[in-house]
């Protein structure tokens, strides 16, 4: 029976992706810079049935939802297509951190679910043909094919190869991410309907498409230089400018959660005390400090001191998905 099993990791954007240039094919607006996290793991095993009348998904144990269940048949059809198979496939994935409440679980389930999928169906190894069709099932799922930092560019309508590329492996650089997760809840308002919701109500919305690019570039400039100090204060702009769209929307998208306030506020006392940390979050209320491998203890002894972070778990730069 062939089968293929992955593990991708989820991938936390410093220079943030909100907005789509191309619903249909899923293009992002603007540029995104990321790094890839070790151990926020997704670990998907599909494994062909000859006999199956349908494709099955089970996520953590359970059967997935008729919408799930979807969504990953349309790229196990899109793979089929490529491989001239027509075998279905039972696809098992395990999250071994929260799912879909703002921590990328849907970026390293793509991923891995596309790179499993491609090697039970007997396809060759191709990051970039990888990378292409995990975007077309979730934009950020484009970045978590590869390790270490990398850039996803904005999208031209039409143009359905988009692809992330690797701009450093993870040995570049021993950044640390320390993350508070403040619920293990699903997000009310998932990505896709947050950014159609800018795109369609918020008066800030060109602004943020105009102003990125340059936010990006200069991110990715600091990644090369492993210059913390010019990496934190662009990594928050770019994170409060997100949200600030966000919250001018009609009606407004509110991702934070009181312990997400009171987490950015530990990490602006520790600064205030000579701790080079700095803040970001995804479209979640979870917070993400920044900062050197030396100073990561003293962050997360604060951030688990915080009032309402659940707990906290420790990041740094992760590999490439994993094919077996």
């Amino acid at each position: 029976m062939s089968q293929g099993l992955a593990r991708a990791r989820a991938n936390i954007a410093l220079a943030k992706y909100w907005g789509k240039s191309d619903l249909a094919l899923n293009l992002p607006a603007v540029p995104s810079v990321s790094v890839t996290l070790e151990p926020m793991i997704t670990e998907t095993r599909v494994t062909l049935d000859a006999s199956a009348e349908r494709d099955v998904l089970v996520l953590g144990g359970e059967q997935a939802s008729e919408h799930e269940t979807r969504r990953a048949a349309r790229v196990l059809s899109r793979i089929r297509d490529e491989a001239g198979a027509k075998d279905k496939a039972r696809v098992t994935s395990v999250n071994h951190f929260p799912t879909a409440s703002g921590l990328a679980s849907s970026a390293s389930g793509f991923a891995a679910l596309v790179a499993a999928a491609r090697r039970a169906y007997g396809l060759p190894r191709d990051p970039k043909k990888e990378s292409a069709l995990a975007r077309w099932c979730s934009a950020s799922a484009a970045r978590s094919i590869y390790g270490g930092f990398v850039e996803l560019s904005a999208g031209v309508p039409g143009d359905d190869a988009l692809a992330a590329r690797q701009l450093h492996p993870a040995s570049h650089w021993d950044l640390r991410l320390t993350v508070a997760v403040i619920t293990e809840a699903r997000k009310d308002v998932g990505s896709t309907d947050g950014m159609a919701l800018s795109k369609e109500t918020s008066p800030y919305y060109r602004a943020w498409v105009d102003a990125t690019p340059a936010m990006a570039t200069a991110i990715r400039d600091a990644i090369a230089a492993r210059d913390l100090s010019r990496l934190g204060p662009l990594a928050e702009q770019s994170v409060a400018s997100m949200h600030a769209l966000a919250l001018s929307t009609s009606p407004p998208t509110i991702y934070f959660q009181p312990a997400s306030l009171a987490a950015l506020a530990t990490i602006r006392r520790l600064r205030a005390d000579g701790v080079a940390v700095f803040a970001t979050m995804d479209a979640g209320p979870h917070v993400k400090a920044i900062s050197s491998a030396d100073d990561a203890p003293r962050v997360k002894a604060a951030l688990e001191a915080t009032q309402g972070v659940l707990r906290v778990l420790e990041a740094r730069p992760g590999p490439d998905v994993e094919v077996e």
